[in-house]
């Protein structure tokens, strides 16, 4: 079994003690390293080029969304989750701008985390469940008649693809869920993201959201 290799960056070394320990527990995944600030966090991961960075929000010297972009450049194959206690959606939207493939929150279960990491490792985005109604209101504008419009033109099943998509669901995942091949899968995603108009999977999440999809 191949260990998803994981990074570690959290001011609070109490807090990283504790995610090392559920993490390790798991028998697929392994911390590889860690840091205490967000400078330090990506000098270290460009060195050890993990799959997943855990990325405390409020740092010394970078601020998270700073952190997550410079992540990225760093570290293009790493998939870089949020941690924080902050439930303002102002700092989802900056972090999901910056790249960050995911957001929890602290106060989560831990089981909440280790089913994140999973997600984002598959290729998903992961937003907090607690997060949901305050999404709906804030993080995107309500739907137009155009938005009303544009959804009528997917059929049931690009719908489906996309929302499954929206919700974290890889390629695979979806194949194997909706009983057809990934080529077919990433046949109705092109399509459908064509027809609205969207180029990445955060315009997925958004657009989703103003849908209802993501309603918990």
């Amino acid at each position: 079994m191949t260990e998803l290799q994981i990074f570690l960056a959290d001011d609070h070394a109490v807090v990283r003690e504790g995610l090392k320990a559920l993490i390790n527990s798991q028998p697929d995944m392994q911390v590889i390293g860690e840091a205490e600030d967000g400078r330090a966090a990506c000098q270290r991961a460009r060195d050890l080029q993990p799959d997943i960075v855990i990325l405390d929000v409020s740092m010394p010297y970078l601020n998270g969304a700073q952190a997550a972009e410079q992540l990225k450049r760093a570290c293009p194959n790493a998939r870089v989750l949020a941690l924080t206690v902050h439930e303002d959606t102002g700092y989802l939207r900056q972090l999901l701008e910056a790249g960050a493939a995911g957001y929890v929150l602290k106060r989560s279960a831990a089981e909440e985390l280790i089913r994140a990491i999973r997600i984002v490792a598959a290729g998903g985005i992961y937003l907090d469940p607690n997060l949901a109604g305050k999404l709906v209101d804030r993080f995107v504008r309500k739907p137009s008649t155009n938005d009303a419009l544009q959804a009528s033109d997917l059929s049931d099943r690009e719908a489906e693809v996309l929302r499954l998509m929206a919700q974290g669901y890889s390629n695979k995942e979806i194949a194997a869920q909706l009983n057809i091949s990934i080529k077919t899968v990433e046949t109705y995603k092109a399509r459908s993201m064509e027809k609205l108009g969207l180029h990445s999977r955060v315009e997925i999440v958004r657009y989703a959201l103003q849908q209802g999809w993501l309603d918990r």
